[in-house]
């Protein structure tokens, strides 16, 4: 008899309902179930153990939170699956019709949830090994430096708009050795500076007070911290299973930052692909034509997972098109990559991938398409691009005709 635990994961808790078998009436069931109520404690762990459960279901909530549990669990032997928030609304909506969401209910969804889709692993999230887990921890962190950063800086130059205004608006960089940028590293007294020293001198600004000085203090410590994050990373991303993913990335001019952000969202490639190892396609009748039409279901799943697929929307005559699911981040960075890499002609990809996606971001621009509907249609190109180029590294170039 197998034990099923459903966790449904709160800041400082959990909601817990242990299953043997699903519930012939769950909303009934509902009702009588005992639901566990545990801290995020000792005791809180030690009684989630003492539950003895051969399987857990948790939603997939981010580091913050379910890292903890999904960790205990994992250590103690126990087989951690992820459902997803979309997948988890829908079945306990339409096909287990429980009360609105709160705890309790979701808690008994996620176990219930197993009972009925055991058989199908691509009803549950992927548990990514140690090292992806890390790089994507890594990666969300350098994006909240970036967050924390960007206030910083912005209200530094407004002040020195007027207490040192040539230099507000220089854009000062790390140097490759992780030296903190020269103009805060010199605001902060970090750093020496025979210009500064000789534009400050000569300045029409009313003078560097003690709050810029801070600031830049703040900066050159977030700095630091970014720079330890990248070297991590780096090093992280010289595992030898990702040398066929770095060899493709670098026809796409991808850096370390966007590798990272990618690989922690479709490593391993199989994961994609169906049963045989080969891109899944299916034949269906088109809804509107009527006649077989391709649908490339692999494809589908990769660019969902970049944040780069975009869903159709209908309703009486109105049809629209939209991008839900998947990365935020990944989605932004790829943004990013087109605005960087892509359109500008000057640090345009000199190879066969920029002269696709340069050709189609300036037809569709010279139509007078609106701008950020053209780079979001180039970066879903672009994944389309690299699926196909990271198939054809890991298999033979047949499966793709």
């Amino acid at each position: 008899m197998i034990r099923v635990l459903g966790l449904d994961v709160s800041k400082s808790s959990v909601s817990a309902c242990l299953l043997t078998d699903k519930p012939e009436d769950p909303r009934q069931f509902y009702y009588e179930c005992p639901f566990f109520c545990l801290n995020a404690d000792v005791h809180g762990i030690q009684e989630l153990l003492a539950l003895l459960p051969d399987i857990a279901l948790l939603e997939p909530t981010g580091n913050n939170y379910s890292k903890l549990w999904g960790t205990h669990l994992a250590r103690a032997g126990v087989e951690v699956r992820l459902v997803g928030h979309k997948e988890l609304r829908n079945y306990r909506a339409n096909h287990l019709a429980l009360p609105d969401k709160d705890d309790d209910a979701d808690a008994l969804a996620l176990a219930c949830y197993y009972f009925d889709y055991h058989t199908q692993p691509r009803r549950f999230g992927q548990i990514s090994d140690r090292t992806i887990v890390k790089i994507r921890e890594l990666v969300l962190r350098l994006a909240h430096l970036n967050r924390v950063q960007s206030p910083i800086i912005n209200r530094a130059r407004q002040d020195l708009a007027w207490q040192f205004p040539e230099v507000a608006l220089v854009k000062s960089r790390r140097g490759e050795s992780g030296e903190v940028p020269l103009l805060w590293g010199w605001l902060a007294h970090e750093r020496k500076s025979t210009r500064y020293d000789r534009l400050y001198s000569q300045s029409v600004g009313l003078g560097i007070t003690d709050t810029v000085r801070l600031h830049s203090l703040r900066i050159c410590d977030l700095q630091r911290e970014e720079h330890a994050i990248e070297v991590e990373l780096g090093e992280l991303l010289a595992d030898s299973r990702f040398e066929h993913y770095r060899t493709v990335f670098k026809k796409f001019g991808f850096g370390d930052r966007l590798s990272a952000v990618i690989i922690s969202q479709i490593y391993p490639i199989e994961g994609f692909l169906g049963a045989d190892g080969k891109p899944e396609v299916r034949i269906i009748l088109g809804q509107n034509s009527k006649k077989p039409t391709k649908r490339h279901l692999s494809l589908r799943r990769f660019q969902k997972a970049l944040g780069a697929a975009p869903s159709l929307e209908a309703s009486g005559d109105s049809r629209k098109s939209k991008v839900v699911g998947g990365s935020d981040l990944c989605r932004k960075s790829l943004w990013q990559w087109v605005f960087t890499r892509i359109e500008p002609r000057r640090s345009r990809l000199q190879n066969e991938i920029g002269k696709i996606l340069g050709e189609q971001l300036d037809t569709e621009k010279a139509a007078g398409r609106p701008v950020k509907l053209v780079r979001n249609r180039v970066a879903a190109k672009g994944t389309k691009l690299l699926f196909k180029e990271l198939v054809k590294v890991h298999y033979s170039p047949k499966i793709l005709e």
